[in-house]
């Protein structure tokens, strides 16, 4: 036999025995010990946080004393992950601000027009929809296709 007819029969198999129910009693399967419970599971104790164990500080009462520094800071701030800041935004030139204005002002000014009900005239539609279009051109040919200045001589996984 190939080893293609032996897949082709045990597919077989598989689809026969599709709709059979299982004929073995769960019990009967094998279960890992590392699944097993516990007879009895243990016990949790809950102990509330002792408020008069805390000392006054400068005469006020022991309600409204705060903790000192390192003593409940460690356990409030575990298990919390506190973020680096993230970097600062990039700084952007003149050229690429006015085609980024461009590209979101002129449909901008066209829907303010539309929504406060005036007639603006022809010169101003196509000025509008001019904006958006250098916007728009003036971005992708500022893009670049290249890899940046500063890659040095390893340019990583080139195809």
């Amino acid at each position: 036999m190939t080893p293609q007819s032996d897949e082709d029969e045990v597919w077989r198999q598989i689809v026969a025995s599709f709709n059979d129910t299982a004929e073995r009693d769960p019990a009967d399967q094998p279960w890992p010990d590392s699944e097993n419970l516990p007879a009895e599971s243990p016990r949790r104790v809950v102990r509330e946080p002792e408020e008069e164990a805390l000392p006054p500080v400068d005469g006020e009462p022991a309600e409204l004393a705060e903790p000192a520094e390192g003593e409940r800071a460690d356990a409030d701030d575990e298990g919390h992950y506190v973020p680096p800041p993230p970097p600062p935004l990039p700084r952007t030139d003149t050229t690429a601000k006015i085609g980024w204005a461009a590209l979101f002002g002129g449909p901008a000014f066209l829907v303010v027009t539309v929504l406060a009900g005036w007639d603006p005239g022809g010169w101003v539609l196509f000025a509008a929809a001019a904006a958006f279009i250098g916007g728009f051109v003036a971005l992708v040919v500022r893009m670049g296709d290249g890899p940046p200045n500063d890659s040095g001589w390893d340019d990583g996984a080139v195809v």
